[in-house]
């Protein structure tokens, strides 16, 4: 059989476990307040495309965490995890990439969505420690195709026809994100850009609504229903990138981003930055985020960005 195909199988049979726990919509209150206290269900990681034609997207606001990640080209993808509650749409989906599967290993059971994967990594993802949810896998009506949009832009995903519920507040601590009043220390900082080769990310402070704007390649990014993306933590997580063995249909190789080990990490609360430390010791570890001296480094209340960038001093 051809490795697509076994792949495939796979991926069909990990979705039939997902039929168990299919219910029917939730709320419109389920989908504005994260319900803190309710807990039991796995994380639901989302891949979300973030090329122009892609945005505005929708449901990224209402992610716990967005992690910002380096793809081929020099180009950005985000994946958006959902712990404390199930927005009704979010999209446009896109493609899962290798370094997705090492970074949620930190969870028990996570769900990752996503529209594909080049041929050789599906009986990789098929054999990782994940549900994995494809178009073609999912149960009916979970996902769907925005006519408004051209693809491959327009595939969404309903989360509420995956799961009957979320994981809950503490499965975030194994991403390192655990909250708390601001530390000591820090230094003032207004504005802060992340750039890949391809794609740049800045990060403006807003004393006014106590979060960070977010703007992508130079323009402010806003929601799909309207108002601006916002954090209230950002986290620039230095990683090192090498090259994976996945290409795209264009040749460009898929980059690594190694989210095990340990490297500088810069947190963003509260209007200051903090320098500090990450550490993951292995991919089934939580990752830790520590100041310099080693001490536990808190967030702040709200949405946590995390942008892998390439750490070239390590």
């Amino acid at each position: 059989m051809h490795k697509a195909s076994k792949g495939r199988g796979r991926l069909a049979v990990v979705a039939a476990a997902l039929l168990a726990v299919v219910l029917p919509a939730c709320t419109p209150e389920d989908e504005k307040t994260p319900d803190r206290s309710a807990g039991g269900g796995p994380v639901l990681a989302v891949k979300i495309d973030n090329v122009g034609p892609a945005r505005p997207q929708t449901g990224v606001e209402g992610a716990d965490v967005v992690y910002v990640e380096r793809v081929e080209a020099g180009l950005s993808r985000l994946m958006a995890l959902y712990a404390t509650r199930l927005p009704k749409t979010v999209g446009p989906v896109r493609s899962a990439r290798e370094s997705d599967l090492e970074l949620l290993r930190q969870f028990e059971d996570p769900v990752l969505a996503f529209s594909g994967a080049q041929s050789k990594l599906l009986p990789v993802i098929g054999r990782a420690p994940l549900r994995a949810v494809t178009p073609g896998s999912a149960p009916g009506g979970a996902f769907f195709r925005d006519s408004g949009r051209a693809a491959p832009h327009n595939l969404y995903l309903h989360p509420d026809r995956l799961l009957k519920k979320a994981a809950g507040q503490e499965a975030l601590s194994r991403a390192g994100v655990d909250f708390g009043p601001r530390p000591d220390g820090g230094t003032a900082l207004g504005s802060r850009t992340v750039g890949y080769p391809s794609a740049r990310f800045t990060f403006d402070w807003s004393a006014g609504k106590g979060r960070w704007l977010v703007s992508m390649d130079g323009r402010r990014a806003t929601a799909a229903g309207g108002g601006p993306l916002t954090a209230a933590t950002v986290v620039v997580q230095y990683v090192k990138v090498r090259e994976s063995g996945y290409h795209d249909v264009r040749g460009s190789n898929s980059p690594y981003s190694q989210s095990t080990g340990s490297g500088r990490a810069q947190v963003l609360r509260d209007g200051r930055a903090f320098e500090g430390r990450w550490q993951r010791p292995s991919a089934s570890s939580a990752t830790e985020f520590t100041d310099r001296d080693g001490g536990h480094l808190p967030f702040a209340e709200g949405p946590v960005w995390i942008v892998l960038a390439e750490d070239r001093q390590e």
